[in-house]
């Protein structure tokens, strides 16, 4: 587990009428302050990545569809850099996954469906924080292709 990172699974309160997903409350362990939501909606098979926010913090769930969700850290002096750690969300597997600031990550929309991967940040978005690198970025050592084990 890439240090700093917090993976809460979420509840989802079904009845005849459809479902309530829970994503994020004030008095979670894992709130630290509002700044904004945005939805991300991407296609299948379309990589979103990489990107690395200096100051905001993301917490991610996964409404709709599923993804591939990857994280790096090459954060100089931490006990975890080097390591690449990843997951599959989706509402089946539905989670909340804490990214701290300086870590690479991005995802990858898996199956059918169109994903939609919310995301709670803790300010809100300026470019001025955010750096970006491409998916086949050699200084990430990670391959997106599907993986047949």
């Amino acid at each position: 587990m890439i240090d700093g990172v917090v993976l809460t699974p979420l509840k989802q309160i079904f009845d005849e009428r459809g479902k309530v997903m829970h994503m994020l409350r004030q008095d979670s362990p894992s709130f630290q302050h509002f700044g904004e939501i945005y939805f991300s909606c991407t296609y299948p098979g379309v990589v979103k990545a990489w990107h690395l926010h200096r100051e905001m913090t993301l917490n991610y769930a996964v409404i709709h569809g599923e993804i591939k969700f990857v994280l790096y850290d090459d954060r100089p002096g931490s006990k975890t850099k080097g390591e690449i750690q990843e997951f599959f969300i989706s509402p089946e597997n539905y989670m909340l996954v804490t990214v701290p600031p300086m870590i690479w990550n991005g995802f990858k929309c898996i199956g059918n469906l169109t994903a939609i991967v919310a995301n709670c940040a803790t300010i809100p978005h300026s470019p001025d924080e955010l750096d970006r690198r491409p998916p086949d970025d050699p200084k990430i050592p990670y391959d997106w292709a599907l993986k047949h084990r």
